[in-house]
């Protein structure tokens, strides 16, 4: 009579020390039920798949080879799983941006119900209620929620699902989701290693690196081979019981480093015209792809491959804003936009899932899905309840595993923020209808109405043909389908701003590179603050120098720093070396003027991840300038924080030093 999951308990927890005594005092009718359920367990067991969960970083949907050839990224272990498998052609993350994807995958819950909204769950600030906008720019129709900085334990996660199933549990790698007491630990998870909280891998890829007491094996190991050997070892331990593995992939979010020899092997063999033309990017795809077939290799000699479920993901459209040598990381051509972007660019992501004996290999869908979506279908694929009255934003994807059409699965993306990255947009909520997609964009139309933004993906999967003002019914009814989901999640929305210059937003510049913000107009009546070895302060931070660093301390939401060159230098392969620490938020963007134009412009600025985990990280952003240089304007941080800067020096291609600035009183 006991129900499935105390029968697992029981027998794998049980009286196993004292089963001597213990079965000489039974009463024979006690044992014979006993051992009937021990005989149960031991067949459940057998029966029940193993369950694999990999979720690359920042891979975008043009990065692999699994829908067509790329002109440099090879991916063979991906082709290798698909052929196992089905291919999600039209699968979403549930944010452009991770830290909100990875709670939806662990929940089955949208960004708009869950709360993080922002990937700012490494901060020390623990915020488990996102709460309405309190202020915003002149130039930002509407104020931003606060987003929640840590996955409450109170959910019942996939991993404590699983666990009281009688699955063992492990993660590996990346997190994201809060320290303790909110790491994988208190998630339902019995093993986490590294057991890191940051937003990407500490320090580097290739070692040495900064986890604590979590050393590499060798000189330069590399951390994604690590990774994958811990995993190795979870399964080997675990191969004659059930077990749920997240591989959560360091790769290929920034820093931007891989090792040297596939470095230069794609150095040989770049096109350098090609929309995807960075070979260390292209050495990281790489590691990324052998740590699958590490994988695979091992369920193959291990012979459970035919018992383990498999999905792999991204948790967001790929990179294209970070300089990498002078280029961006990645293109996710013919998709506009991408990571940070509610274009196609930043949510349409690779997926693949194996489900062997039940969805035939090397088949496609074009069925919407999304990260909320893996949940409910796992616990569908495995015959597993879920918690009375438990809620779900995803749907079961088995309808479609079989070969079932799902024409009524409407995919909703929730994305309060406005990140200053290329092809960015305001605050905005979508729907995907059919091979129809719906953008509302919050506060930005007529008197804190909102905007919309219409496409037919079908014919234009680039997004660069706006239909709303043609097919205003459509708009109609599909913000109808948002305004109920958004209602159905509770979502805390961006108000508008009463604060809003319209003169001061510029419609035409949406979607082009950079923001079309740039912090508002100065205030001619506010004293203007004074430099500090030769950087003066945005109104909003203070700067002082504080053990032969430059600190900034800021209390708003664009804090930077800018300086005027005492002589003009040239233009020719410049770039600027800095090394931080920060714990506020948000991406980095380094400015320049030219003699052609003095003073800033979004045209001329270049935008990079910066890692905000306390840490001390380095970073070089180059400046593709067409004329002499004259000045300078570091943004390091999207949020008020402390930021401690320890040099900045701006260099040529030739490694000459033009200026150096040392912070020593």
């Amino acid at each position: 009579t006991y129900p499935r999951t105390h029968v697992l308990r029981l027998t794998t927890h049980g009286f196993r020390p004292n089963l001597r005594s213990a079965l000489k005092n039974m009463k024979p009718f006690t044992l014979f039920f006993l051992l009937l359920a021990c005989c149960y367990s031991s067949h459940a067991f057998a029966d029940s798949p193993n369950v694999v969960v990999i979720l690359a970083d920042d891979l975008g949907w043009s990065d692999t080879t699994l829908f067509g050839k790329t002109n440099l990224y090879e991916t063979p272990n991906l082709a290798r799983l698909a052929k196992r498998g089905m291919k999600f052609t039209r699968a979403y993350s549930a944010s452009p941006l991770c830290s909100p994807t990875r709670a939806s995958l662990l929940t089955g819950l949208s960004p708009a119900r869950h709360g993080i909204t922002s990937p700012n769950c490494h901060l020390p600030q623990v915020v488990l209620q996102a709460t309405p906008g309190a202020k915003g720019r002149k130039d930002e129709p509407s104020m931003q929620p606060a987003s929640v900085t840590r996955l409450a334990t109170t959910y019942a996660t996939l991993p404590k699902t699983l666990k009281a199933a009688g699955y063992a549990t492990g993660h590996f790698g990346k997190w994201h989701l809060g320290p303790e007491p909110y790491s994988p630990l208190e998630h339902g998870f019995d093993v986490d290693l590294p057991h890191w909280p940051g937003p990407g891998p500490a320090g580097s890829f290739v070692a040495p690196w900064r986890y604590g007491d979590f050393q590499p094996n060798s000189t330069h190991e590399h951390i994604e081979d690590r990774m994958a050997k811990e995993a190795v070892t979870f399964m080997e331990n675990n191969r004659d019981r059930p077990f749920y593995m997240n591989y959560w992939m360091f790769s290929v979010h920034a820093p931007f480093d891989a090792k040297p020899e596939l470095i230069e092997k794609y150095r040989k063999i770049v096109d350098p015209n090609a929309a995807q033309r960075s070979p260390i990017y292209a050495a990281m795809v790489e590691s990324m792809d052998d740590a699958v077939g590490t994988l695979l290799d091992k369920l193959d000699e291990l012979g459970i491959a035919d018992n383990t479920i498999i999905v792999f993901s991204s948790d967001n459209g790929g990179n294209m804003y970070n300089d990498v040598e002078g280029t961006t990381a990645t293109s996710n051509a013919p998709l506009r936009g991408g990571k940070a972007t509610m274009y196609e660019g930043g949510v349409r992501v690779p997926t693949v899932i194996c489900w062997p004996g039940k969805v035939a290999g090397e088949t496609t869908s074009d069925v919407l899905a999304s990260t909320c979506d893996f949940y409910p279908t796992i616990l569908e694929m495995l015959s597993i309840q879920s918690e009375p009255n438990q809620i779900f934003d995803g749907v079961s994807l088995v309808p479609a595993l079989r070969g079932e059409s799902m024409d009524n699965n409407n995919l909703f993306t929730y994305f309060p923020h406005d990140p200053p990255v290329p092809q960015w947009m305001p605050p905005a909520v979508s729907v995907h209808q059919g091979d129809w997609k719906l953008i509302r964009l919050f506060a930005c139309g007529e008197n804190g109405g909102h905007r919309w933004k219409l496409f037919n993906l079908k014919d234009d999967i680039g997004e660069t043909n706006d239909l709303s003002s043609k097919e205003t019914d459509r708009v109609q009814k599909m913000d109808a389908l948002i305004e109920d989901f958004l209602v159905r999640t509770n979502a805390v929305r961006p108000i508008a701003n009463p604060s809003f210059d319209r003169s001061a937003y510029d419609v035409s510049k949406e979607g082009e590179p950079g923001p079309a913000h740039t912090g508002g107009k100065p205030n001619p009546k506010k004293s203007r603050p004074k430099p500090v070895s030769g950087w003066t302060p945005s109104d909003n931070c203070r700067l002082t120098l504080q053990d032969g660093s430059l600190l900034i301390q800021s209390t708003g939401n664009d804090p930077f720093i800018t300086t005027s060159l005492p002589q003009a230098v040239p233009p020719k392969n410049l770039a600027v070396h800095f090394s931080v620490a920060s714990d506020s938020e948000g991406f980095g963007q380094v400015f320049w003027s030219e003699s052609d134009t003095p003073g800033f412009s979004k045209e001329r600025q270049i935008t990079f991840e910066i890692n905000h985990d306390g840490q001390t990280h380095d970073y070089r952003v180059a400046l593709p300038a067409d004329n002499e240089v004259t000045a300078l304007r570091i943004d390091p941080a999207r949020a008020a924080g402390k930021i401690t800067i320890l040099g900045i020096t701006l260099r040529g291609g030739d490694g000459k030093t033009f200026r150096r600035w040392s912070f020593k009183k």
